[in-house]
């Protein structure tokens, strides 16, 4: 990558990070390109020649930033870290996806907009081979009842999927990582506690 890809790309971040973190704070149609570009020190005419318009920037935004955080979920579990290690980086010392797109903000641009559903999809069908793979590992290595098929296993995390969906997260990010903790806990361990 040369000098002008590397300028090219660190403004596109910029643009992405000021845009996800003004839509989370003050909601999609409340934020303007002006304040975006203000915001990212970069002009509007920049986001309209590397994004479009604004609801071309959104769904690119989202779509980049999930495509980031499974790439890294790929890289933990690819890893030659152990099991556990794998579990304790993916769910609690992240907290799942808290950190990457924030949850009600996503709910509500999914209910107005099927395209960002359509989105949020796809990345979530790109991240169930990842989900299959890590089950494997961890039957093979004797952390997961090898009993339990991979079809149960993906039932369940579509139900925890389904179960997030239905209830608001607290206006907290403290309170939020928290909850997702204790829902990574309970995933993967149950109810019962550990002996």
């Amino acid at each position: 990558m040369d000098g002008y890809q590397k300028r090219t790309e660190k403004k596109k971040d910029s643009i992405r990070n000021a845009a996800m973190e003004l839509f989370s704070e003050f909601g999609f149609e409340k934020v303007t390109v002006a304040e975006i570009a203000k915001k990212a020190n970069v002009s509007p005419v920049t986001i309209y020649n590397y994004f479009g318009n604004k609801d071309d920037l959104v769904k690119h935004v989202i779509s980049h930033s999930l495509n980031e955080a499974i790439n890294e979920r790929k890289a933990v579990i690819e890893s030659n870290i152990p099991f556990p290690d794998k579990i304790k980086n993916l769910i609690f010392e992240k907290a799942a996806y808290i950190e990457t797109v924030d949850p009600d903000f996503l709910q509500k641009l999914m209910s107005n907009d099927p395209e960002i559903k359509k989105i949020v999809d796809e990345m979530y069908q790109k991240a169930m081979p990842l989900l299959v793979q890590l089950f494997e590992e961890g039957k093979r290595e004797g952390y997961i009842d090898e009993t339990i098929s991979t079809e149960t296993l993906l039932m369940y995390v579509n139900m925890f999927k389904h179960a997030g969906n239905q209830y608001q997260l607290f206006d907290s990010p403290e309170k939020n990582a928290q909850i997702t903790k204790e829902i990574g806990q309970l995933f993967f361990y149950g109810l019962l506690k550990k002996k």
